[in-house]
Order: structure tokens, then sequence, then C-alpha cells
């Protein structure tokens, strides 16, 4: 019952949309294929939205050859403002999409976007170079936005660097070597202070079900089960349903049982992830290696002239089976779609994504994503300073125009300049373990198709199985009602789910 009204307002959001495509075709003020103006639709995240007249806006006008008309939407509104926007007359020329909800589907299919799936490759800033990652973000294969590229490759294993050196340790390479580590640094007095209170890895609660890269989906990953789905027998099944998936979840009962995991982790608040870590309880974290740059900022206010002994990274661990498999992110946040009932002809659509291509080129990059250069950065080497005096405003709209940054084809800015030695060391390793770690990315094979059956049921099965492996890493339930659990997830409609991403699969191919 409680769901009924999201679902009617999903619907009349179709409705509208579809209904705004097909009248407007024909009408006499439909606009030129030329464009003198760009209307766009973009979330802003800061306090305040850019002014239309300031540098940043003048210069992409200048490089996209057209005018910006942009409306900003603050991202906690936006949501609803899409679907306000789908189901008025006001419709831009694009909009930033923030994912594959409902009633971005629901639209697409029923023809609301153009599918551009046929048009990106003839833009040679608009033909990606990742492949997976337009797939992914792509509704049963077809694309339907062009996807805002994010890091591929995040996880990472962030370790106590002065643990391992006073023990005599090397970072872990293999899922075993973070086994011993962890048992070290709870066993052996890593701090070196005689007393017996320190542990391994550090593990919170986790606010998401089942896939969503709590640190026990990376090493089921790095097991061989997959991500999030994978491939069996020529089928697509979710991971959790492989033999690798439970003996992953048996290597982490058995860190647990051992006691190399913190004791809370069960309830511990991911709000304090860092702080058994920089506390000196804790040892290890699997995390995004963003992370590891906020430990060593906060070490270096703790301890400016030793921070560098602290932090230590290493990216995605080999398995038992002697395999890299690493574990990668979808690649992307959301994307910009064009909306039929503004851009109604192929013309149109063509003079559309010519612009793009060129808000997308390496000459709009840097002012995208770092703004103004002797303004608000400036360069050393290939890397960006931050020019702190800087007005405020535009370092807020370096932010806010950054959400239209779509680098298909790579990161078109510029890196950031690290504030010292050690964090640039530190920066350019993790870049270094991102690039290589990226050969062994495992994607997940069904990110493209939208289960029906999944969108209304799908995050409730989840919990089914994220529950029960809890309860069993805990000890609550045996290996048997964590079968049966997964047992249950097929049977509640599990099943069901499977069945339609294999077709979707099917008809994509």
């Amino acid at each position: 019952m409680q769901h009924r009204p999201r679902l009617a307002a999903l619907a009349l959001v179709t409705a509208g949309a579809v209904a705004l495509a097909g009248c407007s075709a024909g009408t006499d003020d439909a606009a030129s294929d030329s464009l003198d103006s760009l209307s766009m639709m973009v979330p802003y995240l800061v306090t305040n939205a850019p002014s239309a007249d300031n540098e940043i806006q003048q210069k992409l006008e200048e490089i996209a050859g057209v005018g910006l008309d942009i409306n900003w939407v603050p991202n906690s509104s936006y949501g609803d403002k899409t679907n306000i926007t789908l189901a008025g007359d006001d419709v831009p020329h694009v909009m930033v999409i923030q994912g594959k909800d409902p009633g971005f589907v629901r639209n697409a299919e029923a023809g609301a976007f153009w599918d551009l799936t046929d048009y990106l490759d003839d833009y040679p800033n608009l033909s990606t170079t990742f492949p997976e990652v337009q797939r992914a973000a792509s509704v049963n294969g077809k694309v339907y936005g062009i996807f805002r590229a994010r890091d591929v490759m995040r996880a990472s294993v962030i370790i106590r660097k002065d643990w391992l050196e006073n023990l005599g340790l090397e970072a872990p390479e293999t899922t075993e070597d973070l086994y011993a580590v962890a048992k070290a640094f709870t066993e052996q007095d890593p701090d070196g202070n005689g007393a017996d209170d320190t542990y391994g890895l550090i593990i919170p609660k986790w606010p998401g079900a089942i896939g969503t890269s709590s640190p026990y989906d990376v090493i089921e990953t790095w097991y061989g089960a997959g991500n999030r789905w994978t491939e069996r027998g020529g089928e697509l099944v979710p991971n959790f349903t492989t033999d690798e998936w439970l003996d992953a979840v048996d290597y982490e009962k058995r860190l647990v049982d051992e006691g190399l995991v913190n004791p809370d982790y069960a309830t511990f608040d991911s709000a304090n992830w860092n702080e058994p870590f920089l506390n000196g309880k804790g040892g290890i974290i699997i995390d995004v290696h963003s992370r590891a740059g906020v430990l060593v900022s906060l070490f270096k206010e703790s301890d400016p002239e030793g921070f560098a002994n602290y932090v230590d990274i290493t990216g995605n661990l080999v398995g038992p089976d002697g395999e890299l498999h690493a574990h990668p992110t979808t690649g992307y946040s959301g994307f910009l779609a064009i909306p039929k009932a503004q851009v109604r002809t192929e013309e149109q659509l063509r003079t559309v994504l010519e612009v793009l291509d060129k808000l997308n080129s390496a000459e709009a990059g840097p002012v995208l994503n770092n703004g103004i250069e002797g303004v608000t950065y400036t360069l050393d080497g290939d890397l960006a300073v931050p020019v702190d005096d800087a007005p405020q405003t535009l370092k807020d709209a370096v932010l806010s125009y950054s959400q239209l940054g779509m680098n298909v084809t790579g990161f078109q800015g510029y890196q950031p300049k690290q504030a010292s030695e050690f964090e640039q060391e530190l920066y350019d390793k993790r870049r270094a373990i991102e690039a290589s770690d990226l050969e062994s990315a495992v994607y997940d094979p069904a990110a493209a198709f939208v289960s029906p059956t999944y969108i209304s049921q799908g995050a409730q099965l989840d919990t089914i199985v994220s529950d029960a492996r809890i309860q069993y890493i805990a000890g609550q339930i045996d290996r048997a009602g964590l079968t049966s659990a997964i047992d249950r997830w097929r049977s509640s409609g599990g099943d069901t789910i499977i069945t339609e991403i294999n077709e979707l699969a099917a008809q994509a191919d």
C-alpha cells in the first residue's frame, strides 16, 4: 500500500513526458536546427548557484559557440524537480539525470528521451574509451544519455604504515596476506605499548545491502565470486549463488571468529570509520582510496612533523585462486540525457550533440574541472595549484560546472598538486595502482539490465541475503541457515529476476 502514491506519480510523469514528445513534434515554434542557446538543467551541491555572467560560463560559451541557459537546481531537490520538469511545458534541451531510477527508465523506454546508441560514435569527444562503463550506464543495452565518468577503480586496502614497520611486515598482496597482517596487528602489539588493545580490520555496520561496495562485497569479488552478478554456465546469476561467494563469507567469518575485526562491526557507525585507525585501535580499512588522503590530512593536524609515518595503501588483492579480481565501481554518476519534448528532430539532435562534443573537448575539460587558469588555479608542470585568494563564488562555480563534466574519453582536466612531497607520492602511488588494477576489473555483467521485478522487489530481497550474511558471520545462524536464506531469496522473486535479466541480456545481444 505504501508504494502506490510513488508508482502513480511515476506513471503520471511517464504519460506527461510522452504526450509532450508526441504533441510538440509539429508545432510552428519548434527549435530551429541552428542553436543560439542550449538550455540545460543541472544540480549544484554548494550553497549558491553560479551567476550566468561568471568567467567560467563565459569561457564555456566561447568554446561551445552558443549561449548556455542553465537552470541550476539544488541537489537536495533535484529528483523531484526532474519529475516536475518532465511533466511540464518547459523541458530543456539537456538534463542531468542522476541515475537509472524507475521514473527515468519508464520515461526513456516510453520514448521521452533520445536513444543515442547509434549517434555517439559520430562525435570524437563523445565516443567513449570506456565501453564497459557506457554499457553499465545503458538501459537494457540502449544508451539514453552520455555518462558522467567517475573513477572506475577505487577499492583500496588502507593500512597503518607504522604498524607494518614495527612488525617487519610488508603490505598485503593476497587475501591470505591480509589475514596474516590482520592477525599480527591483533596479536603482536604493533604499537609497542605492551597492551592487548589492537585489532586488524576496521569494518562498520554497512548502510547498504548486497552489492553496495561494502568491505564484504570487495572481498567476495577478490575471491572470484564476481561483482553483484556473474556468468556461470552461460547464464547470468547473482554472485551470492556461487561457491566462491560462500568461500569468501567463510573467510570473513574466520576474521571475525579469531577476533581480527573490531568487535562492534555489526553496529559501528560508518560515520566514525576513521577514528579507530587514527586512535591506534585498528590498522586496516578496506574502502575507496580517497579515504587515505583524508586520513593523512587528519594525521597532519595531530602530528605536523611526523604525519608521513602513518598511512600506506595497496590496491585490490589476489584471491585464493591466484588471480586478481579487481572490484570496480560502475564508473559513472548519472548522465546527460536529451528530451524529445524539446529536441524534436534528428537534425536538432545532432546540433545539440555537436555542442556537447565541444563541451567534452580537451579545451573545455580544464574549464569544467579546474576553472580559469590564473584565476582559480595555476599550473606547476601539469598539476593544478589552487589560487587561495580566488573569489569564493568562482571556487563554488568550479564545483557546480564540474557536474557537466562527461570525461567519457578520460579525465580532461588537470590533476591537483598535493600539499607536500609525501602526499604527492601517495597520490601518485594511488593513481598507479588504479591503472594497474583496472586491467583486472570485474565488471557487473548485468549492470545494463533493468528487471521489472527487481525494480519492485529487489531492494527488499537483497536484504534477505545481506542480513543472513551478517548473521552467519556473527555465528547466529550456521552455513545451512545462510544457504536457506539464499533459497528464500530465489523463491520470493529472485528466480524471476534471474529469468528477466537473462532474457534482457539475450535481447541486447
